[in-house]
């Protein structure tokens, strides 16, 4: 229980310091597993399946109004069920996925009715003029999500734990081995899905010199981003002049 209890609180502290800092990523399966490895005992395997779940969920990227599997819950209770289990860290993408996909639904059923209710109290306040009512209905609403996604989690290590170890230790050696193969297919499957949000027309010359830096150049990824960053600056450095000598050109005419 005090496991269940100290997870909930990692969860809200997890979501209030994204929710307050901006994305900091902290909420990043990776820095999730890392975090509930060194609370559960067991750094290593925490960063091992964390690292392994940040593959799978390399695209959930929210674009929009679109609101992707919550890959902070799912990677926090994937995590803890595995150490807790002794299972293999491929075992984690099993119950993250779902889990993630459970925790959407009580993300927008929140977003969608009790965020409302919040905004209607924040239309009387500013009808009142109450900057501090808004701010205070604010950081009420958003804590509130921290709360819930807390007690989801706390609930369901709390009561699911010792089911899911039975579940894990279950599953057949060919559906492990199945997995191992997966786990190896993650990482062509998330950069092909973050390619798919990022890819246009304006820039598909780029990732193609970037493939072709790899594939005939031979050059390592931090090289090719590191000629990414450079190109990047040079570029923006020429943009920037020709925009000073437009600007100028303008008041010349003035003139």
């Amino acid at each position: 229980m005090g496991t269940a209890i100290l997870l909930g609180v990692i969860t809200f502290v997890l979501w209030v310091v994204e929710y307050a800092g901006g994305r900091n990523f902290i909420s990043q399966p990776i820095m999730v597993g890392f975090i509930v490895g060194i609370a559960m005992g067991d750094m290593k395997t925490g960063i091992t399946v964390g690292a392994t779940l940040e593959l799978a969920f390399l695209g959930a990227t929210s674009i929009g109004a679109v609101i992707p599997p919550d890959a902070m819950t799912g990677a926090l209770l994937g995590v803890a069920f595995v150490i807790n289990s002794g299972a293999s860290a491929e075992s984690a993408l099993v119950l993250a996925l779902p889990i993630a996909s459970l925790a959407l639904i009580f993300k927008n059923f929140y977003y969608g009715y009790v965020i409302a209710l919040f905004e209607r109290k924040a239309d009387k306040c500013a009808e009142n003029g109450d900057y501090r009512g808004i701010e205070r209905i604010h950081w009420i609403a958003g804590c509130g999500m921290g709360v819930m996604l807390g007690a989801l989690v706390a609930i369901s290590f709390a009561v699911g734990s010792d089911a899911m170890g039975a579940f894990l230790n279950a599953i057949p050696d060919f559906v492990q081995t199945g997995l191992n193969v997966a786990i190896g297919l993650l990482p062509a499957i998330g950069f092909s899905m973050l390619a798919k949000s990022m890819l246009s027309k304006s820039n598909v010359h780029i990732f193609l010199c970037g493939f072709a830096l790899v594939a005939y150049a031979k050059l390592p990824i931090l090289g090719v981003a590191i000629f990414g960053i450079v190109l990047a600056i040079i570029l923006l450095q020429v943009e920037t002049e020709n925009s000073a000598a437009v600007v100028a050109g303008g008041d010349d005419d003035d003139f």
